[in-house]
């Protein structure tokens, strides 16, 4: 078996070939494990540069959709007996909380899922559908099960429940350029115009709808 000499400090060292090759082994190892600590540590932070951004864009993605927190519609008690101030209190309050979770949970699911079918049968669960917020959300969600004549159906509903709710009418724009009536579509971004002006988010949405630079 070959041999080398090898200076290590003062003293001189006899080392085989075999004992060479398994140094050089390590340090071909070493050089290998600092590699993919350092690709590790790169991973790491652009995973947690990905989720700082989500994070950031979370809002931006849910002020394009819908009205995420609406109003509860008024309540009253179906007790024919009389009750006392304080438990009818307690009961419209219950009954606008679980509004608002129901509303919330069909939100989740037609947005954030895409189930557009759970999300219908979520709001009309709600027993509200003539509220413009609710009216509005089960158009969408017809819309985008391709139901437009269902769409058109909730869209006017909630209007006749709220004509100024730029939402609608911004939706509403919407579903008339998927059918190809541009014209109405640009008088309905009109009517976001005169309600909440050119920089709210209803009447940008449309706006890129027309535009054909987005569709929501």
């Amino acid at each position: 078996m070959s041999e080398f000499d090898h200076q290590d400090g003062g003293s001189r060292r006899k080392f085989s070939m075999s004992d060479y090759g398994g140094h050089m082994r390590s340090l071909t190892l070493y050089h290998h494990a600092s590699i993919l600590e350092t690709l590790m540590r790169t991973s790491h932070s652009l995973a947690v540069a990905f989720l700082f951004s989500t994070i950031l864009l979370a809002p931006e993605i849910a002020a394009a959709a819908g009205t995420a927190n609406p109003t509860p519609p008024s309540q009253t008690t179906q007790s024919a007996s009389p009750m006392k101030h304080t438990k009818k209190k307690t009961h419209k309050s219950s009954s606008a909380e679980d509004f608002l979770a129901g509303y919330h949970s069909a939100y989740a699911l037609i947005y954030d899922k895409g189930d557009y079918v759970g999300g219908i049968a979520a709001l009309r669960a709600l027993g509200y559908d003539d509220n413009a917020d609710v009216a509005t959300l089960l158009g969408y969600a017809s819309r985008k099960l391709g139901r437009y004549e269902d769409s058109k159906f909730w869209y006017e509903r909630a209007l006749a429940a709220d004509p100024n709710h730029a939402v609608t009418w911004s939706y509403y724009g919407m579903w008339q350029a998927e059918q190809g009536n541009m014209l109405k579509a640009k008088d309905d971004l009109e009517k976001v115009r005169l309600i909440c002006g050119t920089e709210c988010r209803p009447y940008k949405m449309l706006q890129d709808v027309i535009d054909g630079t987005a569709t929501y």
